[in-house]
């Protein structure tokens, strides 16, 4: 009597590619020296009148940019990766701000215009006391909670619903584009709290220690230019992950997704909230270095930038979005001073031309020649 075995056929799965590669480090550690040691030597220790002095407003403008990479990267893991195209991020990165001003607003104490403890345009609108949602805004750490709690419970809260409906596509875009616009109206609104159309802005300090000091804008700098980078190395492990794995699944074929055993709302649900914090933290940065912060800054027409800044620098690329948020953002800085009136029709002619000619944006061209020429040689 013969007896037959049957084998069980194994499945491989992909190992997981490395964070990054040998080259890779070597870039991110260059970076993180030029942007934490070279450039607060140039601008604190080269004298203002050398060649190789870093100015403080190309120190402010670079801090300014890398805020905004932070948001291009977000929107990358979203729509990048997980193919969702976002028209409301400008209310995440706004709502960090908000929160880091409001506690700015707080330390400047009795140092304003009418010698308060209450803001000045809650003396000059004649309010007694702090608004309930002010009660945490004199705590730094409850700051820093709010921070990345405000915008991530927004997003999960929308994103539960959305996702639940299974809205997709252009009618989310347009749905999260609807939510920042009602948000910006809201927030015009003086009876809110935030300061109506002038929002808030006359910082003086933080932490107790005088916010416009050289040795503080470079400690505001170094902070953003670590945050940006930790933020690249989390978006490479979350897609080197299998849950990266599952959101390109999603992005390509999301009913597939479903049949193979998956559910897709909690992947889209868990990078939506992600995304929108990251957002938010960089609204937290972004306050105390430009001064100033107003319901203007959740304006659609924000929103749709960081879109662009992805798709210029390419996506899915995860370096994509920050190449493309200093490109769009230095060319703004120089046409809107030299040429101001041709700036908006520069940036319409570069997303036509992009999404036209280059899909998968600056890196996708500079790989594209990379493989050309090693075909030539």
């Amino acid at each position: 009597m013969s007896t037959t075995t049957t084998t069980t056929p194994t499945l491989i799965l992909p190992s997981r590619a490395p964070l990054l590669t040998r080259t890779g480090w070597g870039a991110w550690l260059a970076a993180l020296i030029v942007l934490c040691a070279l450039v607060p030597v140039l601008n604190l220790a080269v004298p203002a009148g050398s060649v190789f002095h870093l100015s403080d407003f190309a120190v402010a403008l670079v801090a300014k940019i890398m805020c905004y990479a932070i948001c291009a990267l977000a929107m990358d893991l979203i729509w990048g990766y997980t193919g969702i195209l976002s028209l409301g991020h400008g209310l995440f990165f706004a709502l960090g701000g908000y929160a880091m001003g409001m506690y700015l607003m707080r330390q400047i104490g009795t140092d304003g215009n009418y010698k308060s403890n209450l803001p000045d345009f809650m003396v000059f609108l004649d309010w007694k006391e702090l608004p309930w949602h002010w009660t945490l805004s004199d705590s730094f750490i409850a700051t820093l909670f709010l921070v990345v709690a405000v915008p991530g419970l927004v997003a999960f809260v929308f994103g539960y619903f959305a996702f639940r409906s299974r809205i997709k596509g252009v009618y989310f875009s347009i749905i999260t584009q609807a939510m920042t616009f009602a948000a910006m109206l809201l927030f015009f609104r003086n009876e809110t709290g935030f300061g109506g159309n002038n929002g808030f802005t006359d910082f003086k300090r933080i932490l107790s220690i005088p916010i416009a000091t050289p040795s503080m804008r470079m400690t505001l700098f170094v902070m953003t230019s670590v945050t940006l980078l930790l933020f690249f190395l989390l978006g490479r492990w979350l897609v080197n992950a299998k849950f990266g794995r599952v959101l390109q699944a999603v992005r390509d074929a999301e009913t597939r997704v479903m049949f193979s055993g998956y559910n897709p709302i909690g992947y889209k649900l868990t990078i939506w909230t992600i995304s929108a914090m990251m957002c938010g933290v960089a609204g937290a940065l972004y306050v105390p270095q430009v001064g100033i912060i107003n319901p203007s800054e959740m304006s659609p027409a924000n929103s749709i930038e960081i879109a662009i800044w992805a798709a210029v620098g390419g996506r899915a690329t995860l370096i994509g979005p920050i190449v493309g948020a200093f490109i769009v953002n230095g060319a703004k800085s120089w046409l809107t001073v030299t040429y101001p009136e041709f700036w908006l029709y520069f940036l319409g002619a570069l997303f036509i031309g992009v999404t036209r000619y280059l899909p998968d944006g600056v890196v996708g061209l500079f790989k594209k020649l990379k493989g050309l020429k090693g075909v030539a040689k």
